[in-house]
This record gives structure tokens, sequence and C-alpha cells, in this order.
């Protein structure tokens, strides 16, 4: 059975409903929801295997970003298809009964945007979003379709049991860089008070137009694009066995700006 949480110290105005597996099926998609599986917490505690998958959780949105099981790469959700970047950069799709312990998806419906016409840096473009939207403690669901001059991009290998916590996995990650791309970036914005259940700020995952190239943004230099923009103060939780929403009630924020790329997650 659902249930929603209200907890303000945890998560400010964001309202949080949590599910099982077998709930999402249930859970009626809608716009300006958006839907996850899995918590930040469980994922840094090495909690990689996760009980929902693919195909559940893109029949409830068609733009997201996370991993799969076994922490086996970048997940990238565009237009209604799931593309997956691995530690060595190659892009493929992978099966839909692949299992997640951490992804989210949302219905894109914009709601704003604005375009951007000269070579912008991807901090630059956060303080837009951010100016754009206005209110810190909605969730902001981002496309942003474009050319970017460079990019640097990560990605992590797949683990093996008994799994290590996600810090000691981004240790290791692959970082690389590529210039002249094509392609769109997506993911959240998520309100800072969220921290225990989501990455806060930006996060966000590029995949190029010819669907070659790929990763989790760590920095990038936009030449031109278009930012669209859908809010929400609704997030849809689901929540594998033994996970719960008060692990990592106390949320290390420099744990989670390491194992993100240092900074402001990006």
């Amino acid at each position: 059975m659902t249930r929603d949480i209200v907890d303000e110290r945890l998560i400010g105005a964001l309202h949080v409903r949590t599910l099982t597996a077998s709930d999402l099926d249930r859970d009626r998609p809608k716009d300006h929801v958006a839907y996850q599986a899995g918590t930040l917490s469980a994922l840094m505690d090495g909690n990689f295997d996760g009980d929902a998958t693919l195909e559940q959780l893109l029949a409830h949105g068609d733009i997201g970003i996370g991993t799969v099981e076994a922490l086996g790469g970048e997940l990238v959700v565009l237009d209604g298809t799931a593309y997956l970047v691995d530690g060595h950069g190659r892009v493929t799709k992978p099966p839909p009964g692949t299992r997640t312990p951490f992804a989210v998806v949302c219905r894109f419906r914009q709601v704003s945007g604005f375009g951007v016409g000269k070579p912008t840096s991807l901090a630059t473009v956060r303080r837009l979003i951010d100016e754009k939207v206005g209110d810190p403690d909605v969730l902001v669901g981002v496309r942003i379709d474009g050319s970017f001059s460079t990019a640097r991009l990560r990605s992590v290998h797949r683990q093996q049991r008994p799994y290590p916590p996600l810090v000691e996995v981004t240790d290791h990650q692959t970082e690389w860089e590529i210039d002249r791309v094509d392609g769109t970036i997506v993911g959240f914005r998520f309100p800072d008070p969220a921290a225990a259940i989501d990455v806060p700020g930006h996060h966000l995952h590029l995949i190029s137009n010819d669907r070659l190239e790929g990763g989790h943004v760590l920095d990038l230099q936009i030449e031109h694009g278009t930012v669209h923009l859908d809010t929400s103060d609704e997030l849809h939780v689901e929540l594998p066995q033994g996970v719960s929403l008060q692990d990592g009630a106390i949320v290390d924020r420099d744990a989670i700006a390491r194992a993100e790329g240092g900074g402001e997650p990006a």
C-alpha cells in the first residue's frame, strides 16, 4: 500500500509518496510528477540491486537519469528510450527487464524555458535555471537540446558482491572529455532538503544525437541550445525491500559531492 510522507524537516515543500515495486505498476502516470526507484542514501550505502525494472519505470516517464543493477553504468532516458553508458564510455540499450537501484523519470511537459545563444558555462546555465524557476523547493525536470563545444563526462564499471559504498566506486570512476558534440542533456534539480532521497542540486546526464556518446555530466560548455523546464512538487518513490526514507536521515553532503563529481553535484 502506498503512503504519503509529510516531513518538512526532511523534504521541505516536496510531497513524497512511497510505493513498492508492485505498487508502481498500479500507480497511474501523471504529468508534472517525478517517479523514482530507490533512494540516494541506499545507493550511497552500496545497495546496488533494486526491485523495479526499467520497463516499470519507463511506463511513468519519457526522460530521466540513474543507474542499473550492480551499478553497471550511467542511465540516460530520452524520448522514452533508455540508454546505458558503461565504464568504457560505450552506449547500449539495456533490456527492459534490467533492474535499477536508483533512477528518476518524469513525463516531461514543458512549463518554461529559455534559449542559450552564445558560449555559456554549465555553472551559468544552472544559475539561469534557478532564476527562471524561482522557488528553490520545487523539483525541476531539465532537458537541454543543443551543441556543446566540450563536455567532461564520467561513468562507472559494473560492481561485484559484496558491493562497496558508492564513494569507493566513484573514487575509481572513468572520466573523459569529448569535443564538438550535438546532443541532449536530461536530468533534475532537487531541493536541498531532499538530500536523503536524491542528489541535491542539479544532476544531469548527456546523450549525443547519434547515440554513440554520453555519460554523467561533470562539466561542459554550451555553444548554443534551448533549455526546457518542467516543475513539480510531487515525487513517487519505489522503495526496495529493506529501504526506508528514514535511512540516511543525517545527510553527509560532502560524501554526496565526492560521489557525484565534486562541488555542486552535476
